[in-house]
């Protein structure tokens, strides 16, 4: 339960900016019906008190918030029941179908909080005239510093050797080799906002970086001083350590398969902070399981969370985290104030179209898909 000026907010419930205050009252069609100007905007995820502050000092916009939690499951149910009269929704992990769609007659924006739109039907957003944006540059540096840290942890065999002080071995030399992340060749696959933070963070380690993306040319990435490798499966032999940056789509769905891992090196490291759809983790447990690659840093799969039988758990090869490389305070400000802006500056009819997916709805012809 929070307070919002001096009211307790439950879930479900609306604050209603048309008085000039923050007046509580329930969710409800009505509104929107009462004044043409008024904007409903459901919001799947919780948001930094800043960015309500943002909300709070409009006179034409309600607020429903669906929960209070920064992260957790996905609000399927809870946004089907208040999407039907809203005109903007800011989603998380929720999947926005064509049926949602269908019961949304007056919804004219969807703003993502984060970067992945994988999980909303942009084909069917544009035919119904839904414009989608997206909270780029948010969270880029977050998850260059995850990426990182999953590099060293097993760099350096981290929960291994936590582990041992913790259980009163004091293990300095196990046999078990060590490495520096300086002189090795990183193979950096997708080079978008994220991609190129990854780059430059490996570069500052005095790592060799390599980079494959089609969309970017080999004069640009050289320019920026990387090794560019427009063949990814001819690159993936040189590797010490692949990580994955790339969009899921699918071009990407499964591109980690068991002929991708059994091209890279038997002491090469997977690290994953991009989408858990890009690996096929049946085929990276078993190439982990069997030598064909050394271990893996892993902060998002398929199936979130993971069913207890999924056999990456069981593994003492790889590192884990709760798709949590976006989730540090300052990632989650930048983020919350990000969507909601992509929100008010629609209303407001100045929204950048390098925030939309489909610009077209704008009548732009280029923004980020």
């Amino acid at each position: 339960m929070r307070e919002r000026n001096g009211q307790r907010c439950l879930r479900g419930e609306t604050w209603d900016h048309r008085s000039g205050g923050a007046r509580m009252m329930q969710a409800s069609a009505d509104d929107v019906r009462g004044s043409s100007s008024m904007h409903k905007l459901v919001f799947c995820r919780a948001l930094h008190p800043e960015a309500m502050a943002l909300l709070e000092a409009r006179e034409d916009v309600s607020v429903t918030v669906l929960t209070h939690e920064f992260r957790g499951p996905p609000l399927q149910k809870e946004l089907a029941a208040h999407i039907r009269d809203a005109f903007g929704i800011m989603v998380g992990l929720e999947r926005v179908h064509e049926d949602l769609l269908a019961t949304a007659q007056r919804l004219r924006v969807i703003s993502r909080f984060g970067v992945g739109f994988d999980a909303i039907d942009i084909p069917a957003c544009s035919k119904r005239g839904v414009l989608v944006s997206v909270a780029n540059g948010a969270n880029d540096l977050s998850v260059a510093e995850h990426t990182l840290m999953l590099m060293l942890m097993l760099a350096r065999r981290a929960v291994e050797y936590d582990n041992s002080v913790r259980a009163g071995t004091w293990m300095i030399q196990t046999g078990r080799r060590m490495h520096e992340l300086a002189g090795k060749r990183v193979l950096v696959v997708g080079y978008g906002r994220i991609g190129t933070r990854v780059a430059r963070l490996c570069a500052a380690f005095g790592m060799q970086v390599m980079v494959t993306d089609p969309a970017f040319p080999t004069p640009r990435i050289a320019a920026d001083g990387y090794i560019p490798a427009p063949d990814l499966w001819a690159a993936l032999p040189e590797a010490d350590i692949v990580t994955l940056h790339a969009p899921l789509d699918c071009t990407t769905r499964g591109m980690v398969n068991a002929d991708f891992l059994e091209r890279m090196k038997a002491t090469a490291w997977l690290i994953n902070t991009a989408r858990g759809g890009l690996v096929d983790e049946a085929a990276l447990a078993g190439a982990l399981a069997g030598g064909i690659i050394e271990a893996a840093g892993i902060d998002v799969l398929v199936r979130e969370p993971p069913m207890a039988d999924n056999p990456l758990l069981k593994l003492p090869n790889v590192v884990l985290s709760p798709h949590n490389a976006a989730a540090p305070l300052e990632c989650y400000a930048k983020m919350s104030h990000r969507a909601v802006m992509n929100l008010l500056d629609f209303i407001d009819g100045r929204l950048d179209p390098g925030y939309t997916v489909n610009p077209e709805v704008l009548g732009h012809p280029e923004g980020v898909g």
